[in-house]
C-alpha cells in the first residue's frame, strides 16, 4: 500500500473514527471493566481481563466473566478483604495456560499491591519516565512477584526489559489512561499523560503496521513497540495510541493484508 505520509495519517484517522465508538465495547475484553463504576473494580477487572486476552475473543469474555463471578462481582472488595485461605479456596479456573494456581497468585499479588503499594496506578506514576511507561511495566513485574510464587506464573506478566512487547499490559494502560470522548477507554488515571502510552502490539496490529510501512522490524517485541511508537506519536503527539483502534480494526475485522 503506497500512500504519502499525509494520506496514511488521514486513512488511519478515518479508521480510528470507525472503530473508536461504543459499539466496539461489547465484543472486546474492555467490556469486563465496563461492568463497574468504582476505580478499584475497574482497575482489577481490567487487569485480569487483559491478562487472559489472547486467543478466541468469545472465550476470553467467557473466562473473564467467570473470574468476576469468582470475585463475587466485587473485585476490589473481594481481593483486599480476603485471606490467603479464602483466595485459595475460591479458585476453580482455567483459561488456556492460565489456571487456578496462576489466578490465586494474581489475587494475592493484587492484594499486596493495593494494601502495601498504594495500588496499580501508584506504581506506574512512580516509575514512569518523561516519555515512556515501559520502565514502569518492568517495575510492576518486579513488584508483582515479590511474594512466594511458582515460576510458571511469571509468564503471565510481561517485562519489556526482557524484550517483550507487553501487549496485554500496554492495552490495559490504554484503557486506564487514554482520555476517550467516545466512551470506550476510561481515562481514570489523571496522573499519567496519554502521550507516553505505547501501542499494544500483537500479530494482527504488527502485520497491518508492516503492510502500511509504519513498522520495519519483523519481530513483535519491545524494539518494535518503540519503533511503532515513534511513528504514531508523530501522527498525534497527544493521543498516539488511538491508532490501536485502526490497526486492530484493519487486522482483526477487515482482514487487511
Amino acid at each position: 500500500m503506497s500512500l504519502t505520509r499525509e494520506e496514511l495519517k488521514e486513512f488511519l484517522d478515518e479508521k480510528v473514527e470507525l472503530y473508536n465508538r461504543p459499539s466496539f465495547i461489547e465484543s472486546d475484553p474492555i467490556s469486563i471493566p465496563h461492568r463497574y463504576t468504582g476505580k478499584g473494580d475497574i482497575e482489577i477487572a481490567g487487569f485480569l481481563a487483559a491478562t487472559i486476552a489472547w486467543g478466541n475473543r468469545k472465550m476470553i469474555l467467557k473466562s473473564s466473566v467467570r473470574m468476576m463471578e469468582i470475585l463475587e462481582d466485587s473485585p476490589y472488595e473481594f481481593i483486599v478483604n480476603s485471606t490467603d485461605c479464602e483466595l485459595d479456596q475460591a479458585i476453580r479456573f482455567v483459561h488456556r495456560t492460565f489456571n487456578s494456581v496462576d489466578l490465586a497468585y494474581f489475587l494475592k499479588a493484587l492484594r499486596h499491591i493495593y494494601r502495601d503499594k498504594g495500588g496499580i496506578e501508584k506504581i506506574f506514576e512512580t516509575y514512569k519516565t518523561s516519555d515512556s511507561l515501559q520502565p514502569a511495566i518492568h517495575e510492576l513485574h518486579n513488584i508483582f512477584f515479590e511474594l512466594p510464587h511458582e515460576k510458571r506464573t511469571e509468564r503471565h506478566v510481561s517485562d519489556p526489559f526482557k524484550g517483550s512487547a507487553a501487549k496485554k499490559i500496554n492495552m490495559f494502560l490504554r484503557w486506564m489512561i487514554r482520555k476517550d470522548n467516545k466512551g470506550v477507554d476510561f481515562g481514570i488515571w489523571d496522573s499519567i499523560s496519554p502521550s507516553i502510552l505505547s501501542c499494544p502490539l500483537d500479530v494482527h496490529s504488527g502485520n497491518v503496521a508492516r503492510k502500511l510501512g509504519i513498522l520495519k522490524r519483523r519481530q513483535n517485541d519491545a524494539k518494535a513497540v518503540a519503533e511503532l511508537d515513534g511513528v504514531l506519536r508523530s501522527f498525534d503527539p497527544e493521543d498516539p495510541v488511538k491508532y490501536d483502534f485502526a490497526l486492530f480494526g484493519l487486522g482483526a475485522i477487515e482482514r487487511f493484508s
